[in-house]
């Protein structure tokens, strides 16, 4: 549309031009033909020329792309974790605290348990005892239902301290049908001295019913802590034939 326009204009003002040569020469020398054929490849390539000023200033007035804002990288700080130098260290294996109490073939071992409100003490050298034998029942002693006996074991203290006022032989595990009154000194003439052997007694009751049947006692000072081996007793309850 924009080109037929200018083109329109450009054909008037030549046919305009060419008018006035005529009338200012008449009687002169006749003017040469115009050819058209030129003058449309003018137009044409003057219309030419002044798109490609007008799309060239368009183009230079066209505003430019802004670039964008690049991330810029932030610098965390760095933790450093604390060191161990200088904390105390633990090498070895942990101790361990274990009964030599193996049962006899036929009787299932029970494990050890502390009467409420006893205290054990580890390591107190000072009150210490080692089994030295079955004086009486020996284990595996077949016992009649409901039938009493007295259990006795031969011990001796190994320990510093004298076994004196307030000193018992306690059960701690096993069959509570085998549980008696506590073996406890009460006299003087009781006491056992640092080395001195001695026989514990205790009186018991076979159960009723027919079976296997197991106790384990332990010698307890008089401020409450047990120490030394366990004393145990195996027994198999039958009725009579």
């Amino acid at each position: 549309m924009l080109i037929q326009k200018m083109n329109r204009q450009i054909i008037f003002g030549l046919v305009t031009v060419a008018l006035l040569l005529t009338s200012c020469n008449v009687g002169a020398t006749p003017a040469p033909t115009l050819d058209v054929n030129a003058i449309n490849t003018a137009i044409v390539g003057t219309t030419i020329a002044q798109l490609s000023v007008q799309f060239t200033q368009t183009a230079l007035a066209a505003p430019t792309n802004t670039p964008a804002p690049t991330n810029t990288a932030v610098s965390l700080p760095t933790f450093a974790l604390p060191t161990t130098e200088g904390l105390p260290t633990t090498s070895g294996a942990l101790p361990t605290v274990s009964f030599n109490t193996t049962p006899l073939p036929g009787f299932t071992q029970v494990a050890s348990t502390v009467v409420p409100g006893a205290t054990v003490a580890l390591g107190d050298e000072c009150n210490n005892n080692a089994f030295e034998g079955d004086v009486t029942i020996p284990d595996g002693t077949v016992m009649l239902p409901g039938e009493d006996f007295t259990k006795t074991w031969a011990i001796r203290n190994t320990g510093t301290c004298t076994w004196d006022d307030g000193y018992s032989l306690v059960f701690v595990a096993g069959d509570r049908a085998l549980d008696p009154y506590n073996y406890k000194i009460k006299n003087k003439k009781d006491f056992i001295a640092p080395g001195e052997a001695v026989n514990i007694s205790i009186d018991l009751t076979a159960p009723l019913e027919v079976g296997k049947y197991e106790a384990h006692f332990r010698m307890m000072n008089d401020k409450g802590y047990y120490f030394g081996t366990l004393l145990s007793v195996y027994i198999e309850v039958k009725k009579k034939k």
